[in-house]
């Protein structure tokens, strides 16, 4: 290790300093100040006799008299299975007042990229207890479903609904025992830490999850290590130690303005509203971490949660994520307004992987036919809302009637179902019965006619009738 006592320059979260060696990307810093304080850094930018360091802590207290050491190595995570329970800060640090972490091995935070030959193509169903989710926009085991949200709606607790309730299914119908949560937070505020700790304390979940905690007065430059150190211990407990791992990263959002605040500092020529023209690959990078590997038990399913800027999926952070994954999971805006929790829209979300989780064997024979049936009855219901404002209600035929109907019930009984209510999916998909034999057999237009046979509920069509 050599050390230096050339900085330069200092710049928001960066320091420059003058080498005569090579120094390695991404290598590890110690940085020592004139009062004795030590911080941490990583090479952000290494050219000939001048390198960048971002550091963690923040630059406060730094000046041209400090010392900086280069350790030779990149920032490594230490993994151990008995990091479940534990809750660390955004850098890895434990701060929940237990023991000191003793490794198993400490490993690179960058990851090794999954080889496409060895991928296994993502099949298996996760059960989260959420209806919305579950029956029509089904999370795959090895999965990467982002929930899109925006300021102010109850994102965060959808987050913890489905980290406390899922669950992999194995065929049978048994429940694995081996399934944990890693959980990310970004950027959050210490109010929101607190609401996260007391609902993993209070409903046990914090048993089987790693909680990593960035706060919104820490540095910038940490949350872009933030998730980094979470999909480490996600792997590591996936394809070391066998666990089916659901990865929840929030906020995204945040993430994307540390990039931009280190990218400005750096003088960097700015991409779409200002964010670096690299954020394609730096989340691709993030979100590409998750997935199967052929021949071991293990898998990573990640959900990040991202905030829209002004409600608007155009936005670039939205925009390239969505290129990135396999669907999204939208918040609506609307449908939390009328009270219903959690506000899931199931017109706009989508699971590119829900046909291959679900059906015989892994959810229902039935799953597929019913999801299809309730999305083009709803979308039906949703078109004749728009028509009712126009002509009112009695201009429109018994069988227009029939689908308004079926779309108040379905957001009141099928998305409406609270953040404490975990449901099987048997319970989703005989809720979604009971909703469509509101409608008449004519119109199941997108079900088997043996499935019509077995599961449709003639009374609930006399019932309505009679009304």
């Amino acid at each position: 290790m050599k050390e230096y006592q050339t900085i330069t320059e200092i710049s928001g979260p960066l320091v420059f300093a003058e080498v005569d060696e090579p120094i390695g990307y991404d290598e590890i810093v110690e940085i020592e100040t004139p009062q004795g304080e030590t911080k941490r850094g990583q090479v952000l930018e290494s050219s000939e006799g001048l390198v960048a360091i971002q550091v963690f802590e923040g630059t406060t207290g730094i000046d041209r008299n400090a010392s900086v050491k280069f350790l030779g190595e990149t920032l490594k995570m230490p993994v151990t299975e008995d990091l479940l329970g534990r809750v660390l800060d955004g850098s890895g640090q434990p701060i929940d007042g237990g023991p000191e972490i003793v490794p198993d091995e400490r490993r690179d935070i960058v990851g090794a990229a999954i080889n496409p030959y060895s991928r296994e193509y993502p099949e298996e169903f996760i059960q989260t207890g959420v209806s919305a989710i579950d029956g029509m926009n089904t999370l795959v085991r090895g999965q990467k479903l982002p929930i899109f949200s925006a300021s102010g709606l109850p994102h965060n607790d959808l987050a913890l609904q489905v980290a406390r309730q899922a669950t992999v299914l194995e065929e049978e119908g048994d429940e694995d025992s081996e399934f944990a949560v890693v959980f990310g937070a970004m950027g959050i505020t210490q109010e929101e830490a607190n609401e996260f700790m007391e609902d993993f304390e209070r409903t046990g979940a914090l048993e089987r999850s790693v909680v990593f905690t960035n706060l919104a007065d820490d540095p910038a430059v940490e949350r872009t290590v933030t998730p980094r150190l979470a999909l480490t211990t996600a792997e590591y407990l996936a394809f070391d130690k066998d666990y089916h791992v659901l990865v929840i990263l929030t906020d995204m959002t945040n993430y994307c303005e540390a990039l931009r605040e280190i990218g400005a500092a750096r003088e960097e020529v700015p991409g779409r509203r200002g964010y670096p023209g690299y954020m394609y690959t730096d989340l691709a990078q993030l979100y590409e971490r998750a997935g199967r590997i052929e021949g071991r038990e293990g898998s990573v399913t990640q959900i990040p949660i991202l905030t829209m800027p002004g409600d608007d999926d155009t936005h670039p952070i939205p925009d390239l994520t969505g290129y990135i994954t396999e669907g999204q999971i939208y918040i609506d805006r609307d449908l939390n307004s009328q009270g219903i929790r959690p506000p899931i829209n199931p017109l706009p979300s989508l699971s590119r992987l829900m046909d291959d989780g679900i059906g015989e064997g892994l959810t229902r024979e039935d799953h597929a036919d019913v999801s299809d049936q309730m999305y083009a009855a709803y979308a039906e219901g949703e078109d004749l809302r728009d028509l009712v404002n126009i002509v009112g209600r009695e201009a429109l035929s018994e069988r227009d009637n029939k689908y308004l109907d079926f779309a108040e019930r379905f957001e009141e009984e099928f998305v409406d179902q609270g953040f404490d209510t975990n449901r099987t999916i048997d319970d989703t998909l005989d809720i979604g019965w009971d909703l469509l034999s509101m409608l008449p057999k004519s119109e199941l237009n997108r079900i088997d006619e043996e499935l019509i046979e077995d599961y449709y509920r003639e009374e609930a069509e006399s019932v309505e009738a009679d009304a």
